[in-house]
């Protein structure tokens, strides 16, 4: 399995957050202009609320692939019939958090269809000090833990911060599961609010298998790209970099 990962494209890598979007006209225009250069597009609790199961159809249409960023966290039986109604949707990707526990997680595997269920670790807006109130455990500690428990579950893939993917990696128990990051940030990039971060290229070779990047694509710094596009296509190549390096040094 992880070697057919390693077929991925740069673009298919990426994972753009879809927050901001005023309304369906403008989410339709940037879904047709990012889908040739981005392989996924997160459609999070913003643009759930606002436009709910609709934003999925207009993302599909424009020839996007979604994942759907509900982060269930409840009961079992409540988590597996929002599991049911998120793959009714036809999504590629839909996500749990991982404190909801060992039955809630398996409840979501039980009704996910064809697409896939990512379990969320630790959010990568928290660092030591507040994961610790939180969890009363280091972010490290808290994260491998709900990993473990995550894998138990049966789920396909965690999300996780990039300083965490080197550390799952080293588990044996869950080479087989997909590492998607939030966190990663460019080098020519602000790191905004999240706090536990890499570059694409960091991230790549530590071991992560999809990059959620949002506002150095939609809100590239003016000075070094004249468009999205052109952000999202040097993300890309030097995703593309990274996983050849990758590749070159187990050879």
């Amino acid at each position: 399995m992880k070697e057919m990962r390693d077929d991925l494209r740069g673009k298919d890598r990426i994972c753009l957050p879809l927050d901001g979007i005023a309304d369906r006209k403008e989410l339709a225009k940037i879904v047709r202009k990012l889908s040739p250069v981005v392989g996924i597009f997160k459609i999070g609790l913003e643009l759930i609320v606002k436009l709910g199961p609709e934003a999925v159809a207009i993302v599909k249409e424009n020839g996007g692939n979604v994942f759907f960023d509900g982060k269930f966290c409840d009961i079992p039986n409540t988590v597996g019939n929002a599991s049911q109604a998120a793959a009714s949707m036809k999504v590629d990707f839909f996500n749990v958090h991982a404190s909801c526990g060992i039955p809630a997680m398996q409840a979501a595997v039980a009704n996910k269809g064809a697409g896939k269920v990512l379990a969320v670790t630790v959010l990568t807006s928290l660092d030591d000090t507040e994961c610790e109130a939180i969890f009363g455990a280091s972010s490290q500690d808290k994260v491998t833990r709900f990993a473990l428990m995550a894998n138990e579950a049966g789920v396909d893939g965690l999300i996780c911060s990039p300083r965490e993917v080197s550390l799952l990696r080293s588990r044996p128990e869950l080479s087989e599961l997909l590492l998607v990051t939030p966190g990663v940030r460019p080098e020519w990039a602000a790191t905004g609010d999240q706090k536990r971060v890499m570059t694409p290229g960091e991230a790549i070779k530590a071991g992560a298998d999809y990059l959620v990047i949002g506002r150095p694509i939609t809100k590239p710094p003016e000075n070094k790209f004249a468009s999205s596009v052109e952000a999202a296509m040097a993300i890309a190549k030097e995703i593309e970099r990274a996983e050849e390096e990758k590749i070159n040094k187990r050879r």
